[in-house]
């Protein structure tokens, strides 16, 4: 049974994204923009996965037979194979980060940094829905 917090969330979900100092709130459509892109963001990431999965597929049957090949033939093809194989991970660290934040959307929780709990700021999500940290601590991270 869903909680009067949750209630209230379900109830009225602008109310439910915090917004940074001086930012207007959310608005509904706003709000399903947000949803629609997430959404949108994790159909495409998952296509481009299999699409991914499948020329790694063909890449790795094709470099099975390397004697009588050309050194610069391997080269290329080992090159290949690492680029498509490093495309594959990178979009599967995004998926992750857009399932993760279309939870976060779904349960009410999005638009809170991860790290210092602080809004995050409604002008970074619209830019960056996958946001899960504020500017501030964005920064931070990367610095290490």
């Amino acid at each position: 049974m869903p909680t009067a917090r949750h209630a209230n969330r379900v109830a009225d979900p602008t109310a439910s994204i915090p917004v940074a100092e001086g930012e207007e709130p959310w608005t509904a459509e706003e709000l399903d923009e947000i949803r629609d892109e997430l959404t949108g963001e994790v159909a495409r990431l998952e296509r481009a996965i299999s699409v991914a999965e499948a020329g790694l597929k063909d890449l790795f049957s094709d470099g099975s037979e390397g004697a009588g090949r050309d050194p610069a033939d391997v080269g290329s093809s080992n090159f290949e194979r690492d680029q498509e194989m490093s495309l594959a991970q990178n979009a599967r660290e995004m998926l992750e980060q857009a399932q993760l934040a279309l939870r976060l959307f779904e349960s009410g929780e999005y638009g809170t940094c991860e790290s210092c709990g602080q809004p995050i700021g409604k002008d970074r999500l619209q830019v960056f829905p996958r946001a899960t940290l504020c500017v501030p601590c964005k920064q931070r991270e990367e610095r290490r």
